[in-house]
Order: structure tokens, then C-alpha cells, then sequence
């Protein structure tokens, strides 16, 4: 017995020395990403297991003042908010005040003809065809999310309900009306008296300019290479409608793992890829996309917001969560997320993925003409989706000139890995994908790059990614 007892301290111990390493790893890792992008300010919350075993500011919250963020520093979270909104709207659909697939003409008063077909349910998955925003919002001017929402009804549908999905903030405009109109109380406070006072949020709430918030940070953008201090709109925008802390939101992620909130149900449902109408899923559920990084399930959501980025990150198969807030415009919060979650989970480091033979040569070179024919700015090329084909085809021509630079300086295609897919239900613009497959690209000047490539059952490329370093 007492042989067992010490074998399981020393156990713990072996286990807090691990975290303890990846802590360590994680602040090194986020100081080498804050000087590469010139980032002022990063705070950082990591959730393991439903327990925070981080929780840490690096850098300047106030570059002019010289202050330092702490994990109680305020940012704006831009669009990390839907989720609020949405979870507002679940907790009517709890309540009996809301339908899901109640038609929002029941809500809002004087709706357009051509608005008669749209659903909350369209709203909250983005597939409503409302244009992303509206003509009569203005950044600087405070008004009614009523009046701000008006402004919408003389434009035309971008497609028809459930149809296809397009990102629309005007929808969580609307749902935060709804909210409004069925609680008869302003939804910041409808929200703050079903959940952040509940979970203990008192450091989350609405966005405002003249109010003074202890531990607020300042915004940065970069221009022409000189740190600026950005613009602070006064109006709210329910779409990306509030300030928060890395540990509000660890309180939060808290939650969603238990009912204290909304019941599992709901919470399945808001993590749900959404069904269009030709029969095809798409990877957003209620406030929430439903992607994948390398192959491992994430449910996350970022946002951005006059010069904060922030990223709310679940994996939810390791237990892991990674909650980063920034404060530069141009901050890569997803690279920044990606390099924490391969410290926690080794499939996804790229840096420690070694060359190996390529399961199938014939599949490497289709891979590599695919890329040389992109860079060509090629209008039809083989073996890739429709879809993938027309976003490639919106993209600016500095991608494919700086491809085509690459292209010229390639030492190097070397196969990673390869990932079988089949059955994990992951869907990229809108078409399922069984494999994964990586690549690492050298230049001359020994620069690298990592390729990812999402294949169909029967070999379609239907995504590309690819990250730096």
C-alpha cells in the first residue's frame, strides 16, 4: 500500500513537471510570436480538463503609459461575442419565448417581402442571405439596433434562405432585437443577468467609450511600420458587442462543459454544422464554426474589433482550450493559436513533423501542379472543387505572384504526413473531405512553409492551407 501511495505522488509530481515544461514552453513561444509581429499585448488563458493551468499577459496592455498586461486586462473580443447572442437566444428557446425556426417577420416590425422565408435559425447559422452589414451603421454614431437594422430592408437577399452561407453581422443584429422584443429589456442586460453574473463575469460587458473600466487596454495598428494608436467606435455592435478577460472566458468555457447555463441539448445543438438546403452541411453552428486544425476537431470563433484580435479556441476530443487576446489589428491570432496547441498536442506541431516517402508520388506531383498552375493564375485547374476553385479565384494577385516567387526558389517538397479523415465528419466550403495531407516546402534561402491539403472521397482538392515558419 504504501509502495502504491508513493508511486502516485510520484506520478503528480511527473505530471505538474510536464505542465509545468509546456507553461514555460508556451511563454517562450508567445514572446517569439509577439516580436515577429510586433504585437503590444497578449493575454492568455489555456483550459485543460476544465482547470486553468495557465493563465498570463505578456507584453503592454498601454504602450504610452507603460503598462503591463495582467490576465484581468479588458480587450474587446469583436466577433467572440456571438456566442453570447446565441446562447441568449437558446436560453428563450429553454424558456418557450423562441422558436428556432419562428420566422424573424414575428419579431421585427415592417420586413420586407423577400425576408418572409428567413428564420432565427437562418440568422444564428449566417445563412439568412441578408447582406454582412448594414448601409445605415455607423461606427461613430450611437443609435437603435432597430434603425441600424432597417437600413437593410430596401437591399436585395445575396441568395436565398438556408441556400448557401455567407457571414452576415446584420443577423446577430437582429437576434439581439429579438432578445429585446421578447424579454422586454435591453439584451446587454438580459445577457448579464442569465450569465455573466451567474458564472462570476463580472469583468465582462458591453463595449462603451466614456464609462471607465479598470484594467481596460489600449488598441495599436501598424502603419507604414509605426505602432498608431486605433479608432474607438462608440457605437455597440450586438455582433461583436463586448469586453472580456482571458478569465471571464476560462469561466465561461467552465460552463459550457455543465448545464449551469443551457442544457447539454442546446449546447449540441449550437455545435451542430448547419443543413443547407440542397442537402449539404457547412461547419458553422449557432455563434460557433465547427473546423478543424490538422486534422483535430476545434470548435472555436474569432473576432475582431478596431484593433483587438481575440480567438476562443476547443479541442474538444483533448480536453484543451486556448483563449488568446491581442491588441493589434494585424495580430495572426490563428497562427498564434495553432503553435500553443501543438505544445498540448503533438499531431498538430508542424516543426516536429519529419520527411518521409509519400504514400502515393502520384498524389505529390498532382499537388505540385497545383500550386504551379495558381500561381499561373489559371482559371480551370484539375483535380480541385468548384468551390475551392471559385474562393482561389477571389483571391488578390499578390498571392499567386508571391507563390510564383516561392515556386521559382523551392529547394524542396518534402511529404509529412498523411491523415485519414473518413467518418470525422469535417467539411470544407461546404464539401466533405476524407484525408489530409502535409507538406513542407524549402526555399534556397531556406525558408520553410507548410502546405495542407483537404481531399474529397474521390481525390478533389477542396482546401488549401498554408502557414509560415
Amino acid at each position: 500500500m504504501l509502495r502504491k501511495h508513493f508511486s502516485a505522488i510520484a506520478l503528480a509530481l511527473l505530471l505538474t513537471a510536464s505542465v509545468s515544461a509546456q507553461v514555460n514552453e508556451v511563454g517562450e513561444y508567445i514572446k517569439g510570436e509577439m516580436q515577429k509581429q510586433r504585437i503590444p499585448g497578449v493575454s492568455l488563458a489555456v483550459v485543460k480538463n476544465g482547470k486553468v493551468i495557465l493563465a498570463e499577459g505578456y507584453g503592454l496592455a498601454n504602450v504610452e503609459l507603460n503598462v503591463p498586461v495582467k490576465p484581468d486586462s479588458v480587450f474587446k473580443i469583436g466577433s467572440v461575442s456571438k456566442q453570447f447572442i446565441a446562447t441568449g437566444i437558446m436560453l428563450l428557446v429553454e424558456q418557450g419565448k423562441v422558436r428556432l425556426d419562428d420566422k424573424i417577420s414575428k419579431y421585427l416590425e415592417g420586413t420586407p417581402e423577400t425576408w418572409s422565408a428567413i428564420s432565427v435559425r437562418h440568422l444564428l447559422t449566417h445563412t439568412s442571405g441578408i447582406l454582412r452589414e448594414a448601409p445605415g451603421f455607423d461606427p461613430f454614431k450611437v443609435q437603435s439596433d432597430a434603425d441600424v437594422i432597417k437600413t437593410a430592408y430596401s437591399q436585395p437577399l445575396r441568395f436565398q434562405p438556408g441556400e448557401k452561407w455567407e457571414y452576415c453581422n446584420v443577423g446577430y443584429f437582429i437576434l439581439a432585437e429579438i432578445i429585446r422584443k421578447t424579454t422586454g429589456k435591453p439584451w446587454e442586460d438580459f445577457l448579464r443577468d442569465q450569465v455573466f453574473t451567474p458564472l462570476g463575469m463580472n469583468a465582462t460587458r458591453t463595449t462603451t467609450v466614456a464609462d471607465i473600466i479598470t484594467n481596460r487596454a489600449s488598441s495599436y495598428f501598424l502603419r507604414n511600420d509605426k505602432l498608431q494608436n486605433s479608432d474607438n467606435w462608440p457605437a455597440v455592435r450586438p455582433s461583436g458587442a463586448f469586453l472580456s478577460t482571458v478569465l471571464d472566458l476560462a469561466k465561461w468555457e467552465a460552463a459550457l462543459s455543465t448545464n449551469k447555463i443551457l442544457k447539454q441539448s442546446n449546447r449540441d445543438e449550437m455545435w451542430t454544422p448547419v443543413l443547407l438546403n440542397g442537402g449539404r452541411k457547412y461547419p458553422y453552428g449557432f455563434g460557433w464554426d465547427l473546423d478543424d486544425l490538422l486534422g483535430v476537431a476545434t470548435i472555436n470563433h474569432g473576432g475582431t474589433l478596431t484593433g483587438f484580435r481575440a480567438q476562443f479556441s476547443r479541442f474538444p476530443d483533448q480536453g484543451l482550450t486556448i483563449i488568446l487576446l491581442t491588441n493589434l489589428a494585424s495580430a495572426d491570432v490563428d497562427r498564434i493559436t495553432a503553435g500553443v496547441a501543438g505544445l498540448f498536442i503533438p499531431e498538430i506541431r508542424l516543426n516536429a513533423l519529419q520527411p518521409q516517402p509519400a504514400p502515393d508520388r502520384e498524389m505529390t506531383t498532382v499537388f505540385q501542379q497545383v500550386l504551379a498552375e495558381y500561381a499561373k493564375g489559371t482559371r480551370e485547374i484539375k483535380h480541385v472543387t468548384p468551390e475551392l476553385m471559385g474562393a482561389l479565384s477571389g483571391f488578390p494577385q499578390r498571392n499567386r505572384d508571391e507563390l510564383s516567387v516561392l515556386l521559382k526558389n523551392t529547394k524542396s517538397f518534402e511529404f509529412l504526413a498523411r491523415r485519414d479523415l473518413t467518418g470525422k465528419g469535417f467539411v470544407k466550403r461546404g464539401v466533405p473531405v476524407t484525408s489530409l495531407w502535409i507538406y513542407r516546402l524549402t526555399t534556397s534561402e531556406n525558408k520553410t512553409f507548410h502546405y495542407s491539403f483537404y481531399l474529397t472521397a474521390d481525390k478533389q482538392l477542396a482546401q488549401l492551407e498554408v502557414s509560415a515558419g
